[in-house]
């Protein structure tokens, strides 16, 4: 099965696979988002936090470059990349700095092979730095079914977070144990709801699409993407760790991205359980295996 998992601004979708005996499944990670003052100042944080340490790392590699100058880059990054996930593909990190550094310097420098471990720091930094919401039912839930013996897996669609620093975030929180595979988009470069993500993360787990169910919050890329690919799909409606602020704000990387994804004819499809709370998860997995 596939569970869905959401990571701080820009988002990150993720989820998991279920088969016959082997049920696959996952949690839902998400950061915390109440529309207040608070949470929009998380928001200015993790931008100015990803400004800073990478203007930060390209002077200590000897580009003067200040943190302001990085704004504008990354405005015109995202744009592109909107354009670019708007079909399904997704591209690297490294071809996400790239680009920046491009736009930054108006092209008088050029990214160095030896830059990129040092700059890769930098640019995961912001997790770290301001962490996002981990659900709480996410540990249990994922214990529960490792205990019966369920393989499980995560697809994520990444923003300007990569997997790389994605799957630290998750070792961290003690939860990346339980992933058998973990697919992220900027490696597979492939989005959801391309049918191809789904499968190439079913193959991984040696299951076939039939057999596999898949939990996210996104009527588009979770519900109708998993659907198309053959997989069962579970709705979790839910607000808890929904980064409201962000999902108000029309300018939001989390805003722009939500709706965004080519679906082949055919594709929309209602979702086979519903549930609002990642507490119903197991019963609603039983059902469906039943």
């Amino acid at each position: 099965m596939t569970v869905k998992a959401f990571l701080p601004n820009p988002n990150h979708e993720c989820n998991t696979i279920e088969s016959g005996e082997d049920n696959h499944q996952g949690c839902y990670f998400r950061p915390l988002g109440n529309p207040n003052f608070r949470e929009r100042r998380r928001h200015a944080r993790r931008t100015e936090s990803r400004c800073r340490h990478l203007a930060n790392a390209l002077n200590r590699l000897g580009v003067d470059i200040q943190p302001q100058q990085l704004t504008p880059a990354f405005e015109e990054l995202i744009s592109k990349l909107l354009k670019i996930w708007d079909t399904n593909i997704d591209v690297s990190h490294v071809d996400q700095l790239q680009l920046i550094i491009r736009i930054a310097t108006n092209g008088t420098v050029t990214l160095k092979q030896e830059w990129i471990n040092t700059l890769t720091q930098a640019y995961t930094a912001p997790l770290f730095e301001v962490p996002p919401y981990l659900n709480p039912d996410a540990r249990p839930i994922l214990q529960q079914l490792k205990n019966q013996d369920k393989r499980i897996g995560l697809i994520c669609n990444t923003g300007l977070t990569p997997g790389i620093g994605l799957r630290k975030f998750l070792e961290n929180q003690g939860v990346a144990q339980y992933f058998d595979t973990m697919t992220f988009t900027d490696e597979a470069k492939i989005r959801k709801p391309d049918p191809k993500i789904f499968h190439l993360t079913a193959q991984k787990l040696n299951v076939k699409p039939n057999e596999a169910i898949h939990v996210g919050d996104n009527v588009r890329t979770d519900v109708s993407g998993a659907n198309g690919a053959g997989f069962k799909a579970i709705l979790l409606a839910s607000q808890e760790g929904r980064d409201l602020a962000a999902l108000s704000d029309p300018t939001s990387l989390v805003s722009r991205s939500r709706n965004i994804g080519q679906l082949e004819d055919g594709q929309t499809h209602p979702p086979d359980k519903t549930i609002t709370s990642l507490r119903t998860l197991l019963k609603a997995i039983e059902e469906l295996n039943q």
